[in-house]
């Protein structure tokens, strides 16, 4: 099976305020960058998207694994917090409504369409890839 590595980052000017995210698509020796941003938004929102962003490059079926330095994203599917969410109506475990349950829900979709892997890691640690998903990230919301 085709494997594509994506590395992903989100950047906000205040949360909330200006937002930006990145991320770096590596399919063999083709590297694809990709960013946007929102003018009113949170980190967290800029975090989720550059994920959606990104699996919506792949065209066929693949192996994804994604990087990213939000325990937020990663912690979602690798402690099984969305399969409790769903689960629960998309209730948290205190009973509070899941925030940004639209992004969520397409996230999840695009999970179960690819094989995808989450990997978490430290950011602004020298990961080349997070590095370039975070600038991206940063110019995208101006703060480059």
């Amino acid at each position: 099976m085709v494997s594509v590595t994506i590395y992903t980052d989100g950047a906000c000017s205040g949360n909330p305020g200006p937002g930006g995210w990145g991320a770096v698509l590596i399919y063999g020796e083709n590297k694809k960058e990709i960013s946007g941003g929102n003018k009113n938004t949170t980190n967290n929102i800029m975090e989720i998207t550059a994920v959606i962003e990104a699996l919506k490059c792949l065209k066929n079926e693949c192996k994804a694994t994604v990087y990213s330095d939000s325990a937020y994203v990663v912690n979602c599917f690798n402690q099984g917090w969305i399969y409790n969410w769903k689960k629960n109506n998309w209730k948290t475990s205190t009973k509070g409504p899941v925030k940004n349950k639209e992004l969520w829900e397409e996230l999840y979709t695009l999970v179960k369409k690819y094989n995808v892997e989450f990997v978490k890691v430290k950011g602004h640690s020298g990961v080349e890839g997070n590095e370039e998903a975070d600038k991206l990230a940063k110019q995208a919301v101006g703060i480059l």
